[in-house]
């Protein structure tokens, strides 16, 4: 089964940042989509996807997360937790 991506505009932003960051296709930015295996991120790598991520929300995204983060889903879910935290 598929997953569904409920914030639209915050999976966007966050394709967007992940697209700028790692230079890779749209099409390879999948909910699944491992960062480090599959679209080649480390850690310095996803601080930054991060960092893009907050300064176009207007959001604080906790440094921790960055640990947490395995896949595309995982930063989207993270993505939302901080925006419904900032609302």
């Amino acid at each position: 089964m598929a997953y569904k991506v409920e914030h639209e505009n915050e999976y966007e932003v966050l394709k967007k940042a992940v697209k700028t960051a790692l230079q890779v296709y749209e099409a390879e930015i999948l909910p699944e989509a491992v960062f480090a295996t599959e679209l080649g991120a480390d850690s310095i790598d996803l601080a930054q996807i991060y960092r893009l991520v907050e300064q176009e929300l207007h959001i604080e995204i906790d440094p921790a997360s960055i640990a947490e983060t395995k896949t595309v889903k995982d930063a989207y879910e993270i993505i939302c937790k901080a925006v419904a935290g900032n609302e």
